[in-house]
């Protein structure tokens, strides 16, 4: 899969970024991307040696991401996003500066070197990602795609899937959260469907333990929407006969 054959929808910015977001982007962000190799794949280099990886599909403000790596330094997590302004954000989460508006060029103090950022779709880097490579893939309120005819644009597919499963290491897990419903019920009839993973958590709509909520989740639910929590764990080599979709 490369550029040429991917189709992205949706926003990649929003309002003008200045002040040290700007400075981030330009001077920052450029350390914390992957380099792609020409051959081959990827190898993920952070500031620590980390014990395990984690991977964030469309981490939109980031702050389940830079919480999460905050709480864990010893894993290392990368981060998908492809709306500019919330990778802005997500840096202005690392260096603490989030608030504030004003920082240095810096981690936040207490904070180590576990992050990197793939500030494009996370499908370019699909088939440059070795096999088993996270134990973790967060998908966190996804872009629903309500109308009918957009469904198959939800990152939950019968493409996708596979490639999360080939992703993922033993016993590894999905975590996707999801304040609409259809969509829930969508990513659980294409996951259980798919015969390669495991629902592992039946209540859906009460929050896994040490859940880190995010600032979109907390507005859905004061406008009265209820989130949808599902973790789907990998099957083992024997699903592997089911991959009629997988693409490495």
């Amino acid at each position: 899969m490369t550029e040429s054959t991917i189709r992205f929808f949706g926003r990649r910015k929003g309002k003008a970024i200045t002040g040290i977001r700007e400075q981030m982007l330009n001077e920052w962000l450029p350390k914390l991307t992957p380099t792609l190799p020409q051959r081959g794949k990827i190898k993920l280099k952070f500031g620590i040696q980390p014990k395990s990886l984690c991977l964030e599909v469309g981490f939109g403000g980031g702050e389940h991401l830079a919480e999460m790596a905050k709480k864990n330094p010893e894993i290392g997590y990368l981060g998908a996003e492809v709306f500019l302004n919330g990778v802005a954000s997500l840096l202005a989460h690392l260096n603490g500066s989030h608030r504030s508006g004003v920082g240095e060029m810096a981690l936040e103090d207490g904070r180590v070197d576990n992050i990197r950022i793939w500030p494009e779709d996370i499908r370019l880097l699909f088939e440059k990602l070795p096999d088993g490579i996270f134990d973790e893939i967060y998908v966190l309120y996804p872009d629903p795609w309500p109308k009918k005819r957009h469904a198959q644009r939800r990152f939950i597919n019968d493409e996708n899937i596979p490639v999360l499963w080939r992703l993922l290491a033993p016993k590894g897990k999905v975590y996707l959260a999801t304040d609409v419903d259809n969509y829930a019920q969508w990513a659980l009839e294409r996951m259980n469907e798919s015969a390669i993973f495991t629902q592992t958590k039946r209540d859906i709509h009460t929050p896994p333990k040490g859940w880190i909520t995010t600032r979109y989740e907390q507005k859905g639910i004061k406008a009265g929407r209820t989130p949808n929590y599902m973790i789907f764990q990998k099957k083992d080599k024997k699903a592997k006969k089911n991959l009629t979709n997988a693409k490495k």
